[in-house]
């Protein structure tokens, strides 16, 4: 998918609303071959080309709505392990998302993040739609 695609899908999904009680969409953009068979190299590549695509993208969202807040995903994981209880879709996307840029437009916010569940797995390109607000840091 072009940038063009990834931009559509995401206004797709603030047009789509929420229904039914859900307040959140979660939207892979693009997604990654594995890394099973990697001997360490293309790993990186992957990941640089994933981050380049999320900083594209995020230009132009930045056009749009200005610049994004930055959301470190890790406190919050650390947060959720202690026990405290963190609302979706935060908790699950600090499984295996370090970070998120985020911008708050129409009572929404949309977030863009590059995931890894493990080194051996696919890097996905995430797109998140929200009306819960993110954690506040402690």
């Amino acid at each position: 998918m072009t940038t063009a695609d990834h931009l559509a899908a995401i206004d797709l999904l603030r047009a789509r609303g929420f229904d039914g009680g859900q307040d959140h969409h979660l939207a892979e953009l693009a997604t990654s071959e594995d890394f099973w068979e990697d001997d360490g190299t293309r790993r990186p590549v992957v990941e640089d080309q994933y981050e380049a695509e999320r900083d594209g993208l995020g230009a132009l969202l930045t056009a749009r709505w200005g610049e994004p807040r930055e959301l470190d995903l890790w406190p919050v994981l650390e947060r959720s392990m202690e026990g405290e209880p963190i609302p979706e879709p935060w908790s699950a996307l600090s499984c295996h998302t370090p970070d998120l840029r985020l911008w708050r437009a129409d009572g929404l916010w949309i977030g863009l993040g590059v995931s890894q569940w493990d080194k051996e797995l696919p890097f996905q390109l995430l797109a998140v739609l929200t009306t819960v607000d993110p954690p506040t840091e402690v």
